[in-house]
């Protein structure tokens, strides 16, 4: 659980969506949901927008993961997609925050169903070792949607990340700096993957490559997410 306070948590998270927005990961419409996960259990702070880009502080409301308003108000279509951000957050208790974009390389790979594979080494700093999995698409936020996440997050526990099928990403971590940052290398492995099979394709790590990475990091003072 995350030791922020409250005016914390908002003020990450506004800056989180500022990041994406500066950074040019994000789709045209500047579309996308955020949350992070508070200390009260069963309740989050989300995004009342569905453009992120421009973030404000109040547009952030405080719902329970069952979808009952605590704090602010919420549209229809805002409202739909609370089973997503609290499906992640009931099943892995060590993600604090859970950002969903439409980021256009990252996106491309959802639409064509087919995993991002783990060839960039700023993913691997990430600690991911795995291709990011493809889940299955349903009507955005329905129960079945959902159901899907979970499957591939219970298939792959460790994955940051989740590709949902002809729709975009979800990523998630343990504060939403953190899962800005892991947004940003996602969509520029996307990039440079499709490039790179101009040139005859992307070439995986060594078997014990993030073993190594986590040494020379540790040389040098830091930690992998």
């Amino acid at each position: 659980m995350s030791n922020m306070s409250y005016t914390e948590l908002r003020e990450q998270l506004v800056q989180a969506a500022h990041l994406l927005g500066q950074t040019g990961v994000m789709s045209h419409s500047g579309h996308g949901n955020m949350s992070v996960r508070l200390p009260q259990a069963g309740h989050m702070l989300l995004t009342a927008t569905s453009t992120i880009t421009h973030l404000k502080p109040e547009q952030l409301v405080v719902v329970t993961f069952d979808g009952e308003v605590i704090e602010g108000s919420l549209d229809p279509i805002i409202r739909e997609i609370v089973g997503m951000h609290a499906g992640v957050y009931r099943v892995r208790n060590d993600v604090q925050a859970v950002i969903h974009t439409h980021s256009p390389r990252a996106t491309s790979f959802a639409l064509a169903h087919q995993s991002l594979p783990c060839v960039y080494e700023a993913l691997l700093r990430f600690g991911v070792t795995e291709d990011i999995p493809l889940a299955d698409w349903a009507p955005r936020g329905s129960p079945e949607s959902v159901a899907n996440i979970v499957e591939q997050l219970e298939r792959h526990p460790t994955v940051p990340a989740v590709l949902l099928a002809n729709h975009g990403l979800l990523a998630f971590s343990r504060d939403a700096l953190s899962t800005a940052l892991l947004i940003i290398s996602m969509e520029e492995a996307a990039e440079l993957i499709l490039d790179a099979r101009t040139l005859g394709g992307e070439k995986p790590f060594p078997a014990d490559a993030l073993e190594r990475e986590r040494k020379h990091m540790q040389r040098f003072g830091s930690t992998m997410p």
